[in-house]
């Protein structure tokens, strides 16, 4: 009988209360210490079954078994609930649903989309969202990867997070429905806010309009909210993503899908560093290409340059640090950056503060692809420079909806993959409490003079500043107002 000290195989049978058995065949999720998701056979046919276990196993099975059937009662589509018990001789629960095929869940299919069909799909989960607020029902852990998407159908996933009201009031159902508009893209729900008010206006019956306006910075303060709580928190604790490791001075945190063995001494990171494969040697920076297992990574070194500096760092989270939660940042927002590979911090015990810190490293994917100036250098079709110099200008806008500033937006700091812009060097960047109108016209004013030398990219971006802000006074205090002749 399979033991769940560590369930992470596939491989695995369980025999359950009513002397069924259960064959694991895939797993698909796994919350150390306390659950398992996998695809199963059980009684000759396909399942997914959850194995919840740990002191609160019976507790968070009967919440999930209760939702599902909330759910089902209201006629929302969900997969249907076949088993609820527990294994024979473990402390083991189990639910057991039924196999929807073919299907994928809405997270999935959402990458593959283009913007019209983006913008039905959000259009059904929206409306499937106003059901459950219909129904009085909450679901209060809403992703993308919640729904699962079979044809037209729309099936509710998660029984864990259904709440079950005897009244819902407005306002708790358009927290819920900004938390969902959340999941998108920033740029989306501007384009979007209108006709998505209306889809979940038009499924409760309401008729007095929403204030499309409102609900989007609502669901901006969820979205910053969210990555605030992941990149500022969770990223430097173990979790599914990080492994975090304290050995001897050293604090190390890695990416879990890394697949790289990240150095664990002074010694060993410093032997990436070396004068042949340097790409920076500045007084408080030093950067290098490296190897490890055959995967070329970017080291940086946050060099501490004398006492007084050593100072001054000990007790501020390195420039490393800032650089691996903004990483972590850009890409739980969709904000394409290279991928960080670990952080490494020298932490000195002091019987008075506890750990301070010393030099730092950060350890990124090497992106072999132009900057932005080399890539308009040797890029002389029309058509894909107007789509590059459209999607940068996006970026710009996109950072300024999310109230982030870069801090250093010279073209080095910006590669290109195709007509796409990829943000690099993010330890000057920094995530705002609310808009910053200061930040964000330095940010433009520094790309610009880019261009300073080469009038016709400098007035191609100029038009498109114009087209993509709906208000131009921040292109006029930056100065992205008049052509260059």
């Amino acid at each position: 009988m399979y033991q769940f000290k560590q369930p992470c195989r596939a491989d695995f049978v369980l025999k359950l209360a009513d002397l069924t058995v259960l064959t694991c065949q895939e797993v698909v999720r796994v919350v150390p210490g306390k659950r398992v998701v996998c695809q199963a056979l059980w009684q000759d046919k396909t399942v997914y079954a959850k194995l919840f276990f740990g002191k609160n196993a019976s507790k968070y099975a009967a919440r999930d078994a209760a939702g599902v059937r909330w759910l089902m009662d209201v006629g929302i589509d969900t997969p249907r609930m076949l088993y609820q018990g527990e294994t024979v001789g473990e402390s083991t629960q189990v639910l057991i649903f039924e196999a929807i095929a073919p299907a994928n869940n809405a997270e999935q299919i959402w990458q593959n989309l283009n913007q019209n069909h983006r913008l039905a799909l959000a259009k059904k989960i929206v409306a499937e969202v106003a059901k459950h607020h219909n129904a009085n029902l909450l679901q209060t852990d809403l992703y993308l990867k919640n729904f699962l998407v079979s044809g037209d159908k729309i099936y509710t996933l998660d029984g864990d997070g259904i709440r079950k009201f005897s009244h819902l009031s407005s306002e708790q159902a358009l927290q819920n429905l900004a938390v969902i508009w959340s999941k998108f893209d920033v740029l989306d729900i501007e384009k979007w806010q209108a006709v998505l008010a209306d889809t979940y206006s038009n499924a409760r019956a309401w008729n007095s309009g929403l204030e499309p306006a409102k609900l989007a910075n609502m669901a901006n303060r969820h979205r910053l909210q969210a990555a605030s709580r992941y990149a500022d928190k969770k990223v430097f604790r173990q979790c599914a993503d990080v492994n975090v490791i304290a050995v001897r001075d050293l604090l190390v945190a890695s990416s879990s899908d890394a697949n790289i063995n990240a150095p664990i001494s002074l010694p060993e990171l410093d032997a990436l560093i070396q004068p042949h494969n340097l790409l920076k040697n500045g007084n408080t920076c030093t950067v290098a290409l490296a190897e490890i297992g055959n995967k070329k990574i970017v080291v940086k070194r946050y060099n501490i340059k004398n006492f007084w500096h050593g100072i001054s760092r000990a007790f501020r989270p390195s420039r490393a640090a800032i650089s691996w939660a903004n990483a972590h940042r850009l890409s739980i927002l969709d904000i394409a950056t290279a991928k960080p590979f670990a952080l490494i911090e020298q932490r000195r015990l002091s019987f008075l503060v506890g750990g301070l810190r010393g030099k730092a490293y950060f350890l990124a994917e090497y992106l072999d692809l132009p900057d932005v100036t080399e890539y308009f250098a040797c890029t002389h079709d029309k058509a894909q420079r107007a789509e590059a110099i459209k999607n940068i200008v996006a970026l710009f806008y996109k950072l300024f909806l999310l109230q982030i500033s870069h801090g250093d937006t010279k073209a080095t700091n910006i590669k290109m993959q195709g007509t796409l812009p990829v943000l690099i060097d993010l330890d000057s960047m920094r995530q705002h409490r609310k808009i910053n109108v200061v930040a964000h016209v330095r940010d433009l004013q520094r790309f610009m003079q880019n261009w300073q030398d080469n009038a016709s990219l400098y007035n191609a971006f100029v038009k498109t500043f114009k087209v993509t802000y709906p208000d131009d006074s921040m292109l006029i205090k930056a100065g992205i107002t008049t052509n260059k002749e």
